[in-house]
């Protein structure tokens, strides 16, 4: 029974005085006469705690409860139970006390390494991979702009006025491999392209963030091929949100200022044009304005928060010099939001075309 557990004199006491122990009383009393008003008792009483007599005739030791054990194990169980009863969000305390890389929770995800999470190095190294640096060769001339990876085997978001009546797309990749790519989708009203890479699989896709959690004030980067620097990073912050942009739909509008090179666009912003005449037809969208520096070539590229995720598609700066081509970054630039993106990539799947 439980012999083995016993240790030299432990029931001394209990040999000098076998029935002197705490449940003599509770047995006697179990051997009177029953009230009748009182329910029977049960057939079986439940088990409890007794003394009674091992096989070598010895009384046993009352059973000990053993106390809880406290520590990791036992609190990791208890936020399990937790997260299981109110959702996802808890997943984040889950994997921070289990020690994971990376954290889920319920309206993004991050792929930032924890030893790295809120640095710009960290949010750099995680998603320049899947920055691209886009070359677009038409008639008017070339130009140089960025785009973002959002499936593994190519499909690639960038800004209408990158490949607008482009008639040849080469990409290069962060790993430096080389690429031609055919424009699937444009939508010149919200300044918005999609091109696909010929033979190209095991990419590292984006992770689409949400752009309505957006705030000002918060931390973002910004990652892209200005003037051909492949894989340029800078930051800054969310400086305001839903900034009316505007920007040319007007097709030999653009390629007139791709033949200037630089990956340059026109746009009004504040009643003023910058870089050059927008012409006759025009869109506006709403777009996240930031001070992380944006200069020619920006354009396309990633707009992130700093759990990795994408939040914005760089599309516009502003430009100290009007009708200037080769003005940079004032630290005041503009991204499409990511939300308006995701409703967008339907239609440029299907092949739209406006």
């Amino acid at each position: 029974m439980t012999e083995s557990l016993r240790r030299n004199g432990e029931y001394e006491h209990a040999q000098e005085n076998p029935y002197g122990n705490p449940y003599q009383g509770a047995q006697q009393h179990a051997s009177s006469p029953v009230n009748p008003e009182w329910p029977p008792p049960p057939a079986q009483p439940p088990a409890a705690p007794h003394a009674g007599f091992a096989a070598d005739g010895q009384p046993e030791q009352p059973l000990r409860r053993r106390r809880a054990r406290r520590g990791p194990v036992a609190l990791l169980a208890a936020v399990a139970i937790v997260a299981a009863a109110i959702g996802g969000g808890t997943a984040y305390g889950i994997q921070e006390l289990a020690g994971g890389d990376t954290v889920a929770s319920a309206t993004s995800t991050n792929v930032v390494p924890s030893s790295q999470k809120g640095t710009v190095a960290g949010v750099a190294k995680a998603v320049s991979p899947s920055i691209v640096e886009i070359s677009a060769t038409s008639n008017a001339g070339s130009s140089t702009g960025s785009g973002v990876i959002i499936t593994d085997d190519g499909e690639i978001i960038t800004n209408n006025h990158v490949v607008s009546g482009a008639s040849s797309v080469k990409v290069k990749t962060s790993d430096g491999k080389q690429y031609t790519a055919e424009v699937v989708g444009t939508d010149s009203r919200k300044d918005l392209a999609l091109i696909k890479l010929e033979n190209a699989s095991g990419l590292k896709a984006a992770s689409l963030g949400d752009s309505d959690a957006v705030g000002v004030g918060d931390q973002v980067v910004a990652i892209g091929s200005p003037e051909g620097l492949t894989g340029t990073v800078t930051s800054g912050i969310v400086s305001a949100l839903d900034r009316d942009v505007t920007v040319s739909t007007d097709e030999g509008q653009q390629q007139q200022q791709q033949g200037q090179g630089g990956g340059q666009w026109p746009f009004e912003f504040g009643g003023q044009e910058f870089n050059g005449d927008t012409g006759s037809s025009t869109t506006t969208y709403k777009a996240i304005q930031t001070d992380a520096s944006l200069n020619p070539g920006n354009s396309g590229g990633a707009l992130i928060d700093m759990n990795g995720n994408i939040i914005g598609i760089n599309s516009a700066m502003y430009s100290a010099t009007e009708a200037s081509a080769s003005a940079g970054s004032v630290g005041l630039g503009f991204a499409i939001p990511v939300n308006t993106v995701k409703a967008d990539l339907p239609d440029l799947r299907a092949g739209a075309s406006n």
